[in-house]
């Protein structure tokens, strides 16, 4: 193992690399060195593929892209500065020696850690790269790139090294971030370097990982394995290695009847039994528009015709779960829980990646594809795609080539029902309005926990009804609704008050419920669904109906009830009270107040502060005393950061309670009602 650079020696040649080297240059394109020959297809391929993972056809000095680049300067200059080559870590924050290397949940961290810088020198690689950067042709940060590549290879990532925590972290995010800047610094790595990064790679990503489409080789992650395969080869000179990957393509192709894949009623399942279109399947979504085109017009152009069943799954699959450019909750598992990431957010890398699909499709397809993008992107008024911080340039390259396209007509909303049986799934459009339905069965898990996310999904599955407008309450599940809904109350769910344990049922979607009668009939515009509930790890037994009908959802419950002493809940909604907390609540269009005043309702409940000012703004109403929930407040960090950081998180809350910041803030904001937690 060669020795580390201290960050001392590092950042003192980088400095002299720059100043020998004049500053900023002009790159040449991966084809014009002698390696990259008319006649070289590896040299055609990495051109193909920096196109794609760099984005063309918008000006480096037009908005948003010029803010997004200079962002990405500003970001390559941070890892550029804090980088430490060391002794089991390439920065002073992502240490990745794992002392007690295994699968437990703080090899985990560590492995993700190794994953995460490489996607450092791949930002990094990238602001090289790209025009507007600030640091284009910087020959300092290529060479610091050269040597992360160098230092994470002789320090971990090798073919000697065994593997630790998170598969995924060796298998594919490590791997992909790697090729990605082998291809953008193709010129600049020594052939013996790249010959050490491939051999790293093969010992990884053997051929076997996609012998058999069985266990983590299946769906979206076979389609990120053939990703690395393919790269793997244009990056080695190896036509065996891209063969591999084309043909390790097709078992992902055909409808599926269980397990992992796409169904003929348009469900996407991941992990065995999990609805995932809007998460996984975007991954694979974008995957396999990824390689359609880096492939296509070469000798390894993926030709399977069974390919054409994903083409058929954009308006099968994915099209009923995306609305106003947000794809449902309802299929993103585990997503829900990560909350930089909305179903806005979400639902903008599937509009991108259908738009990339579309250059392998007919002409047909393409053109209609387009224009229901045109659709959803233009109505995405609570969260417009080219606004999104995290949507990367490719991605935004796609979109904006799409809106300025003047020869498309938006596609509007489609109407109707669509039922999913195969994922106990159902969603309801009408003129102005959506709806969808979460269900599980012996089949569908309640909902996934892993990796230490989701842990108080719990009731998702639970026949949670989910709502939107068509200019109304698109950022309803969006504006920090995950964090502060009460996991017990999401709304249309009938569930237990039992409390359970986080990630109660076990992780990977284990827990399913023991019925059969879940599902629906429908004529394409209405529906009657049914779902047999029965409550994880509690007693609770139901029966629930829901009647989608032109302008209303009837939802019915029959039989409900429990034996182990717990109270039994039904949340007709639960609804955000917006970034104000002012949003008003109204029963059959009138305010809820007004409906009490007028004897429509026999009460009406919700933020006491918000009851409180309306009873005394209007009088005719009293407020009872005490409560009935409780809206906590948390501060959180990172996951891994240990005892200490809980503890000295904890100290900090204490104190600002007892010092009366948190009085003084509440009182700053005119907040009545609300009290200062006890001492804990």
């Amino acid at each position: 193992m060669t020795s580390a650079w201290s960050r001392r020696t590092f950042l003192a040649t980088s400095a002299a690399l720059t100043a020998a080297g004049g500053g900023a240059l002009l790159l040449a394109t991966p084809g014009a060195a002698a390696s990259a020959a008319e006649d070289d297809p590896y040299a055609a391929l990495r051109t193909t593929w920096s196109a794609l993972i760099l984005g063309e056809g918008f000006s480096p000095t037009a908005e948003p892209f010029k803010s997004r680049l200079a962002d990405l300067g500003t970001k390559a200059s941070q890892w550029l500065e804090t980088m430490d080559p060391a002794e089991g870590s390439l920065w002073p924050d992502a240490v990745f020696a794992d002392p007690d290397p295994d699968t437990d949940a703080e090899s985990y961290v560590f492995s993700g850690r190794m994953a995460d810088s490489f996607v450092r020198l791949n930002t990094m690689a990238q602001a090289y790269r790209q025009q507007g950067t600030g640091l284009t042709g910087n020959t300092g940060l290529r060479d610091a790139v050269l040597t992360g590549l160098e230092h994470l290879n002789t320090q971990v990532y090798n073919d000697g090294q065994t593997r630790y925590g998170n598969w995924y972290s060796w298998q594919i995010g490590a791997p992909q971030a790697l090729l990605d800047a082998c291809v953008l610094m193709y010129d600049a790595i020594a052939p013996e370097r790249l010959a050490r990064y491939c051999a790293a790679v093969d010992h990884f990503v053997p051929d076997s990982a996609v012998a058999s489409y069985t266990g983590t080789s299946t769906g979206a992650n076979r389609v990120d394995l053939c990703r690395v395969l393919a790269l793997r080869g244009v990056v080695g000179g190896s036509p065996a290695k891209i063969a591999l990957a084309r043909d390790a393509l097709s078992p992902v192709f055909p409808l599926v009847t269980k397990g992992d894949g796409l169904y003929a009623d348009g469900s996407f399942i991941q992990h065995t039994t999990v609805p995932y279109t809007g998460s996984y399947g975007s991954v694979m979504l974008g995957g396999l528009g990824l390689l359609f085109a880096l492939l296509k017009g070469t000798t390894w152009e993926v030709t399977d015709p069974k390919r054409q069943v994903v083409f058929d799954a954009v308006e099968n699959a994915w099209a009923p779960f995306l609305f106003n450019g947000l794809v449902m909750d309802s299929v993103a598992g585990r997503a829900i829980s990560r909350g930089e990431v909305d179903d806005h957010r979400r639902g903008h890398p599937i509009l991108a990646s259908i738009v990339l699909l579309g250059r392998g499709a007919s002409d047909a397809e393409n053109a209609r594809w387009r224009a229901l993008v045109k659709g959803w992107a233009q109505r995405d008024y609570y969260s417009p795609p080219l606004s999104n911080p995290s949507l990367g340039l490719t991605a935004l390259a796609r979109i904006k080539s799409v809106l300025d396209d003047t020869s498309l007509t938006p596609v509007p909303e489609p109407d109707g029902h669509r039922l999913f049986p195969d994922m106990a799934r159902a969603t309801h459009r009408r003129p102005g309005w959506a709806a969808s339905l979460s269900m599980a069965d012996r089949r569908i898990t309640y909902y996934e926990v892993g990796n230490g996310e989701n842990l108080r999904g719990w009731h998702t599955g639970s026949g949670m009804l989910s709502w939107w407008g068509d200019t109304f309450a698109n950022g309803q599940y969006s504006d920090a609704f995950w964090p502060t809904v009460d996991p017990y109350r999401l709304p249309g769910t009938t569930a237990s008050r039992k409390v359970l344990a986080d990630g109660a049922g076990g992780d990977w979607g284990v827990a399913l419920p023991d019925v059969n009668w879940v599902g629906g009939v429908t004529d394409k515009k209405r529906a009657a669904v049914g779902q047999y509930l029965k409550g994880l790890s509690s007693t609770l037994m139901a029966k629930k109906s829901w009647f989608f009908l032109d302008d209303t959802v009837v939802c019915l419950g029959a039989g409900i009830h429990g034996r182990d002493g717990a109270a039994v809940e039904t949340t007709v909604d639960n609804r955000n009270l917006g970034p104000t907390g002012n949003a008003p609540f109204t029963v059959d269009g009138s305010g809820a107040l007004a409906a009490l005043r007028a004897g429509e309702v026999d009460a009406a409940a919700g933020i006491r502060q918000l009851l409180e000012a309306e009873a005394a703004r209007a009088g005719g109403v009293r407020v009872l005393p005490g409560r009935f929930m409780v809206i906590q407040q948390a501060m959180g960090v990172p996951y891994g950061r240990g005892a200490a950081a809980q503890e000295l998180l904890a100290s900090f809350v204490e104190e600002m309670k007892a010092g009366g910041f948190v009085a003084d803030a509440l009182k700053r904001h005119g907040i009545e009602g609300a009290s200062v937690a006890p001492a804990a």
